[in-house]
């Protein structure tokens, strides 16, 4: 009889339960390596084969030294990152060990906002006009050819946390010298208004087999740097803007090689020409319950999905369970209470209710993008007395 595929799973937040879990129930033998602070929270204990922990901010050489040791004893045979900001990680990981999936380039591309741009430009995909703040008079020419206001962001954060918008030339620079030594890891972007949409997809054997477009009502970065609260929803079925996304989204995930497992990558539609530019590229699910969301839509799970992709590793065919053609929504802002009451919003469409203390989260389900806009609507407003507001994100909204 054959071991079980053992799993290591890499997770500096507190996400992928629903991974771990399906991953164990189709004979997975599931080990957990998070940090200190996070070992109390709710993990699934019951399905875990053990649970291990690191500093937070260990170096990428201590984490080495740390799952080389367990290696000793346990034969790990999958390296998983259940967070964005594990991704590097856990390239690196595999990278030392030899153990299949994403080695180290392939990673830079859905980590590095520099790198991903440059893979996507190579390939005639549409980004938004930037420059690496590397070479001066390459800075200079960029600020004289592209219009401010622009966008000052970390290569290596996740969604809008970091990012600085640049109002001109002597803030840029102001800006350049605080960052010092470390200004060799940002880029300016030309600022693009425009609608944000992310699309969610699973892929195996470098075939996108499921894609989920959505589109934010207000864009993540205004959320996150000016506060109010965070909401999206499922695009109409069939629209003009589901399926050019669906099209662009295919070629984005090619171009950077993602062989199997789920990407979030949000797109701006510019409001100057309505055509669709790629902003981000993530091998992660989505966060702010953005799965949730899609599950609600669609009945398709990503974390669930995901794990059979991985356990599979290529040597199963994956098959797609059947998927709704619904809608979701989703709603979320900081609560000034620990544990804010949201009976009264009893809607039958609602699905789901964020568990998070300090938060108020809620998904809803319909069969009409008529009825979701309505309830988007009705509950970011009355949300908006019951909301908190903090200064800039240090992590990402989603």
């Amino acid at each position: 009889m054959s071991e079980p595929l053992t799993i290591l799973c890499l997770a500096t937040y507190f996400k992928g339960e629903r991974f771990m879990r399906s991953a164990a129930a189709l004979g997975a033998r599931v080990y957990l390596l998070t940090v200190e602070k996070l070992l109390g929270r709710e993990w699934p204990r019951d399905i875990l084969a053990d649970v291990f922990a690191m500093r937070a901010g260990a170096e990428i050489g201590e984490v080495t030294r740390t799952v080389s040791y367990l290696a000793r004893n346990i034969r790990f045979d999958r390296i998983v990152a259940l967070d964005d900001f594990d991704v590097e990680t856990a390239a690196s990981l595999r990278e030392h060990m030899r153990i299949p999936g994403m080695g180290d380039t392939t990673a830079r591309h859905f980590r590095d906002k520099l790198a991903m741009r440059v893979k996507a430009r190579e390939a005639g995909i549409a980004v938004p006009d930037f420059v690496h703040v590397l070479n001066y008079d390459a800075v200079r020419e960029f600020m004289t050819t592209v219009p401010a206001p622009w966008m000052n962001k970390p290569r290596s954060e996740a969604s809008a946390s970091g990012i600085t918008k640049v109002r001109d030339a002597d803030q840029l620079w102001e800006l350049v010298a605080r960052q010092g030594d470390r200004q060799s890891y940002f880029l300016l972007e030309q600022f693009l208004p425009g609608d944000v949409f992310h699309v969610d997809s699973i892929v195996s054997e470098k075939h996108t087999v499921f894609a989920a477009v959505n589109q934010c009502k207000t864009p993540p970065f205004d959320v996150a740097h000016g506060g109010g609260i965070f909401a999206t929803r499922t695009v109409p079925r069939g629209s003009s803007d589901e399926t050019e996304l669906l099209e662009l989204n295919e070629r984005v995930l090619k171009c950077m090689n993602l062989v199997r497992g789920v990407s979030h990558v949000e797109y701006i539609k510019g409001r100057h020409d309505g055509r669709f530019y790629m902003l981000e590229c993530a091998a992660r699910v989505g966060g702010a319950h953005i799965a949730d969301m899609v599950e609600a839509a669609s009945g398709i799970n990503l974390w669930e999905e995901w794990a059979k992709i991985e356990v599979g590793g290529g040597k199963a065919p994956y098959v797609l369970p059947p998927a709704r053609r619904e809608y979701g929504g989703l709603v979320m802002t900081l609560a000034r209470e620990e544990c804010p009451d949201t009976s009264m919003f009893s809607d039958p469409e609602v699905f789901y209710r964020s568990p998070e203390k300090n938060h108020i989260g809620l998904i809803t389900r319909a069969t009409s993008h008529a009825r979701i806009e309505i309830l988007l609507d009705e509950y970011t407003s009355r949300l908006s007395a019951m909301s908190a507001s903090l200064p800039a994100l240090s992590k990402p909204l989603h």
